[in-house]
């Protein structure tokens, strides 16, 4: 049994994170009032954590590890997983890619070479504002894509 410095009530050892800095091996805080310290943290912080969260996920070892994780087997299954749940989560996205893609390698549309927003030619992509016409699109550089998202919504109907 060990007291709990925030809250002062008597728990268990195992409400305590371990910590081998300390006589006892564990935290002097018990997990709820870590984690309720931790979420007004971010709260207060979110802008600061978000950036520093960007930052991170780009750093290379932490690209290669991604990489790394994808190839193994339990990478392969997450990532199955997931293109499952996002084709039943959005059926009508899934299907205008489909049928674009397919109209795209038979030739009936061909890629833009430059951004129809700001003229790049970099990354160019091929964006819906409506999902209900698949054959509609405009060409949009990576930017501009993310940013058009950014600010608007898609039409699902």
């Amino acid at each position: 049994m060990k007291v709990c410095k925030s809250c002062s009530i008597e728990k268990p050892l195992l409400d305590f994170y371990k910590n081998h800095s300390m006589s006892d091996g564990h935290l002097n805080h018990c997990i709820p009032c870590v984690k309720s310290r931790i979420k007004k943290h971010r709260e207060v912080n979110l802008e600061k954590i978000r950036e520093y969260d960007r930052k991170r996920g780009k750093q290379p070892h932490r690209i290669e590890a991604v990489i790394r994780y994808q190839k193994t087997e339990a990478g392969k299954i997450v990532r199955r997983k997931s293109q499952i749940a996002y084709r039943e989560r959005y059926p009508m996205k899934y299907a205008a890619h489909l049928i674009f893609n397919k109209a795209k390698c038979d030739g009936l549309i061909s890629k833009a070479s430059n951004c129809s927003i700001c003229n790049s030619d970099k990354k160019v992509e091929g964006h819906h504002d409506d999902y209900t016409k698949p054959l509609d699109v405009r060409w949009l550089c990576k930017k501009c894509h993310d940013e058009w998202h950014r600010s608007n919504t898609p039409i699902y109907k």
